[in-house]
């Protein structure tokens, strides 16, 4: 972000969640959210852009013309020969929306570096090593540049984020204007998230976005008042949408999911909604029989609702994440794993009644799965991972932070899987250097997390260095973790990401 104080460029750098907020702009560019990635490819988005020498055999002889050393989109626009608006910076641009942006013709300098300067083709390959925000500055530049970056193709995987107060401009007569979103449908956006929206602003949004009735594929709505009503219109009006997400929405009810949901969608995610109970995982269990996956986090659903699921479910829904669902035990267990033989993915992420036993009904009924996560399960035990290890043989990702009875026996039992890439083990406060022993024959690991284990030792992490295709080492929080470790980790696991 440009720093006025002393002229310094520094790149934006994207939160652990991976949101990167950017304020709309009048010509549509509003806030992004990016939903892919791994934790260490959300911190290489952190680090100054490293453009690769990726130009055309004219302009590689062309010493005058530094691009493949630039460091960020502000250098990009100096070699058009552009200023920066003096607004600019990496997270956005506060342009008016008559402002002119210089047309190629009207570039400085000699008349073949302005035809370098906007070789789309050039442009075309060079822009796909920005990061979001950067993009957003780069079109600014000039006409040539936002026709290039205007692709929907530079925009893949990324969800525009719009709060209630950015939908609307204020008129010289105090009256309210709904913002122009043409920008949003010329870049192919085809999901949203809306965040503090009402009913109102649901049906503005769907009047005034051209790809709204069959383009948008995805609709997220967060901390929201939409009501039933509200809710029937939207999924009636927007034919498209097969991903619906309903995040802190306390105003709509059970009776709005059974009026509304439509058998087209095939992804739902309902968190945090005071009025989700079993007769909403009954709506969802009748009216959804093409549904792949369903993330629930919800306090007041019990084990009466996993018996809802039937054999329409049981063929199709692959994924299912149950996080927080506090209420559920392993007799809830028994009813999800009969009706949904299928799983591949599996959360219980706070389920914290469920135990060693309903680990076990998991092993023994979801051998398809690849990635289990039972994390806040304060009630697992070292016999849960040995189940685990007999049974998942096809299991890839394994997430058992804060198991605090997790030991060093457990970790013995997880050696024997020549399967599993990732697994975390963030605050398992029993695990000793003598436990990570055991996953130095791991040589399918490619992520391992150990932040805040708070009984490894320098020496105990050293020996993490044999496992020379490990591709990231977490070690936040960890007392072991010293700098001349790190130090150590960078000479002997160059290949490696090591998140401090």
């Amino acid at each position: 972000m440009s720093n006025p104080r002393n002229g310094d460029t520094k790149p934006p750098c994207l939160p652990r969640n991976g949101l990167v907020k950017i304020p709309t702009q009048p010509n549509g560019l509003g806030s992004a959210s990016i939903t892919k990635g791994t934790p260490a490819v959300k911190n290489r988005l952190c680090q100054p852009s490293s453009v690769p020498a990726i130009l055309s055999p004219a302009l590689a002889h062309r010493s005058d013309l530094p691009i493949p050393s630039l460091a960020s989109p502000l250098s990009l626009a100096a070699l058009a020969g552009v200023s920066s608006p003096p607004s600019a910076s990496l997270v956005g641009l506060n342009t008016s929306e008559g402002s002119e942006q210089p047309s190629p013709e009207r570039l400085p300098g000699s008349p073949s570096e302005r035809q370098l300067a906007v070789d789309e083709k050039i442009l075309n390959r060079l822009f796909w090593y920005f990061s979001a925000c950067e993009k957003c500055v780069l079109a600014q530049v000039c006409k040539a540049w936002r026709r290039v970056l205007y692709q929907p193709k530079f925009w893949v995987g990324l969800t525009p984020v719009l709060h209630t107060k950015e939908l609307y401009n204020i008129l010289p007569g105090g009256e309210k204007e709904f913002v122009s979103l043409q920008g949003f449908a010329v870049r192919g956006f085809d999901g949203f998230c809306l965040v503090g929206v009402s009913d109102l602003d649901i049906c503005e949004f769907i009047d005034n976005y051209p790809l709204s009735k069959k383009g948008v594929k995805s609709m997220s709505l967060k901390r929201s008042t939409i009501t039933d009503a509200g809710l029937e219109v939207m999924l009636e009006q927007m034919q498209g949408v097969v991903r619906l997400e309903l995040s802190g929405c306390n105003d709509f009810t059970e009776a709005g999911l059974w009026s509304s949901l439509n058998a087209r969608i095939t992804a739902l995610s309902v968190s945090d909604c005071i009025n989700v109970a079993d007769d909403a995982i009954a709506a969802i269990s009748q009216l959804l029989p093409n549904l792949t996956e369903l993330n629930l986090q919800a306090y007041h659903v019990t084990d009466t609702a996993l018996a809802y699921f039937t054999a329409k479910q049981g063929y199709t829904t692959h994924t299912l994440r149950l996080n927080s669902c506090w209420e559920i035990t392993n007799h809830g267990v028994v009813n999800m794993v009969h009706s949904l033989p299928n799983l591949s993915v599996l959360s219980l992420s706070g389920c914290s009644k469920v135990t060693d036993d309903g680990v076990e009904l998991v092993a023994e009924n979801l051998r398809k799965l690849r990635s289990l996560d039972l994390s806040w399960c304060p009630r697992i035990t070292d016999m849960a991972l040995e189940y685990i290890a007999c049974d998942l043989h096809k299991l890839e990702e394994l997430v058992l932070d804060r198991c605090v009875r997790i030991t060093d026996t457990g970790l013995s039992y997880l050696s024997t899987m020549s399967s599993l890439r990732s697994l975390y083990l963030r605050w398992c406060c029993q695990v000793q250097d003598f436990g990570l022993k055991h996953l130095l024959s791991m040589g399918s690991l490619r992520l391992l997390s150990l932040a805040g284990c708070p009984l490894l030792t320098t020496t105990g992490l050293s020996g993490l260095v044999q496992l020379q295709e490990l591709e990231e080492l977490e070690l936040t929080n960890c007392p072991g973790a010293t700098p001349e470790l790190f130090k150590y980790f960078s000479q002997h696991l160059p290949c490696c990401m090591v998140i401090e």
